[in-house]
């Protein structure tokens, strides 16, 4: 990912665009900051390739997105997580359907602080650290420190999805500190000696350290790259929807048909998710 679009994605978390001339409503994007520079670049790309057509793009989390999309007020709902039973029952409580799309796959990736010297955990451990059962770094391997967990806040589908797959469905510790985007995730604990957090692996770069991660009990501890998230052996892998009203519209369909196409699953290995096929 180009470090242009990781600093407008990690200090704004809101992205917006425009395109030129268009005389009806833009298409409005609203929804998880995992897929927001994803969403940024292919609509870029997209407008320059459709002048005639105008998207709006923003962040704010999963939560938010498919709330906006209930209400009404946006066109596509941007999601690292499925949508929930009782979001579907407020949709077709209006009488509307859901559609649901897959639009690439992202790898989740565990991160320290770079003066951490522990290199691999294992989701056992992982566990530990997020429920408070594991409270210093000695205790897994490492100095005698004070470990301070990051989350996502409790909108974020990357927080319902790490609840999932690494906790097992157990709770966050009680006063976990929550940050509103993953760019506050990264920039916490590349400045918190004791830190760790998860973010999308799109988001990595070098004021972190990813933790390389087992899920079979430490035989074998993977580190979070793009090639081990396509041949499946890093573990924590998940897919990223797009969420819209059925009867939605051309725009909408032509669109995601373009996310979906050759040219734009190239853009998700550009900026470093895992493409379709």
């Amino acid at each position: 990912m180009k470090k242009s679009l990781l600093k407008a994605a990690v200090l704004l978390g809101i992205v917006s665009l425009a395109g030129c001339s268009r005389s009806d409503k833009s298409l409005k994007i609203t929804g998880s900051d995992t897929i927001l520079p994803l969403t940024q670049k292919e609509a870029a790309i997209y407008m320059k390739q459709f002048p005639e057509r105008s998207l709006s793009v923003t962040g704010g989390g999963s939560g938010v997105g498919i709330a906006a999309l209930i209400e009404g007020s946006i066109d596509i709902a941007q999601a690292s997580r499925k949508i929930k039973f009782d979001e579907i029952n407020k949709i077709e409580a209006q009488g509307k359907t859901v559609e649901e799309v897959i639009v690439a796959y992202d790898a989740l990736a565990v991160v320290v602080n770079n003066d951490n010297k522990v290199t691999n955990l294992t989701r056992e451990q992982l566990e530990g650290i997020f429920t408070g059962k594991i409270q210093n770094w000695k205790e897994v391997g490492g100095n005698d420190m004070k470990i301070i967990p990051y989350s996502r806040e409790t909108s974020s589908g990357t927080y319902e999805f790490f609840k999932e797959s690494v906790l097992e469905g157990k709770n966050y510790l009680s006063g976990i500190l929550s940050m509103p985007a993953t760019g506050a995730v990264i920039q916490s604990v590349s400045q918190t000696e004791g830190a760790i957090g998860y973010v999308g692996m799109a988001y990595l770069n070098e004021s972190v350290k990813p933790i390389h991660i087992s899920y079979d009990s430490g035989q074998t501890f993977v580190e979070p790259t793009l090639e081990n998230a396509r041949n499946k052996a890093y573990p924590i892998v998940r897919p990223l929807f797009y969420y819209y009203l059925s009867g939605a519209g051309d725009d909408v369909a032509h669109f995601i048909d373009f996310v979906r196409s050759d040219a734009g699953q190239q853009v998700v290995k550009e900026v470093g998710y895992i493409p379709l096929h």
